[in-house]
């Protein structure tokens, strides 16, 4: 039988803000245990990366307000998970368990808040190079910034033509300067009738029309946010449709509780 080539079925994107005064037991809480025992090791978890945006980097959020992050200062911790496509149902079967066991057993952590936790399905994947880093092996490259745009088609627009027109001169301008590597849009895919979580999974992030969409950097993000705010520009005149939440993330230092005390 030859084995199937691993494919992102879909992706956890979960951004969390701890409460006040428990930023490092947060920190430490997820990731010494729930980025394992709450996602990496079910079924078809093959990748995952925590991401974080000190308060430097959320003063750089445009614009002020929107659908994801009701204010700037909203989401500090971001985590991203990829789902294998032939495991997508047992995944997310597991899942749902699993979180429930983990919370009946005191393993859940109470002091923080959702910003926005939802599941996306991939659409499109642009890179600057011609045989560049594949998606699927995006998060465990060590890419040193993150940015996460939500769009809202046009009024009147199809959502995969606004997808297209955002692929073409806009998303190929901002990968011409050198700021982009890799530009991947998603969909979202609402949560199952029977999904039950011990929590509140945030704001809704937009019409269900809404396009997700990750930039991977392998520099500072800070050094090309002026790019980012022309690409955010170049949407909207395209009239392909206009950014409802556009944020930089650096990753977390694995094992460390940096950034802890700069979220604020």
């Amino acid at each position: 039988m030859t084995e199937a080539p691993v494919k992102i079925g879909q992706m956890l994107f979960t951004m969390v803000d701890p409460t006040r005064g428990h930023e490092v037991a947060y920190n430490r809480w997820y990731e010494r245990d729930h980025i394992y025992a709450g996602c990496m090791i079910g079924p078809g978890w093959f990748a995952g990366r925590r991401w974080v945006a000190p308060k430097h980097l959320k003063d750089l959020r445009f614009p002020e307000t929107g659908p994801v992050a009701t204010k700037t200062e909203d989401g500090s911790y971001l985590a991203t998970y990829w789902v294998h496509e032939p495991e997508m149902e047992e995944a997310e079967a597991w899942a749902r368990t699993q979180v429930g066991e983990l919370y009946a057993a005191g393993r859940g952590f109470p002091e923080r808040e959702h910003v926005h936790t939802s599941q996306y399905l991939p659409d499109s994947t642009v890179s600057a190079q011609a045989d560049g880093v594949p998606l699927e092996l995006a998060l465990d490259h060590n890419y040193r910034g993150l940015v996460a745009m939500m769009i809202e088609p046009a009024e009147g627009v199809d959502r995969t033509a606004a997808i297209e027109t955002i692929n073409g001169i806009p998303v190929k301008a901002l990968l011409g300067t050198g700021a982009v590597d890799l530009v991947s849009s998603w969909r979202m895919k609402p949560w199952p009738a029977d999904h039950n979580v011990p929590m509140k999974m945030g704001n809704d992030g937009g019409t269900t029309e809404r396009i997700m969409q990750l930039c991977f950097l392998e520099g500072d993000p800070v050094e090309g946010w002026q790019h980012i705010v022309d690409y955010a520009a170049d949407i909207e005149k395209s009239g392909a449709g206009r950014v409802t939440f556009a944020s930089p993330f650096v990753p977390t230092e694995v094992g460390t509780d940096k950034y802890t005390d700069q979220l604020w």
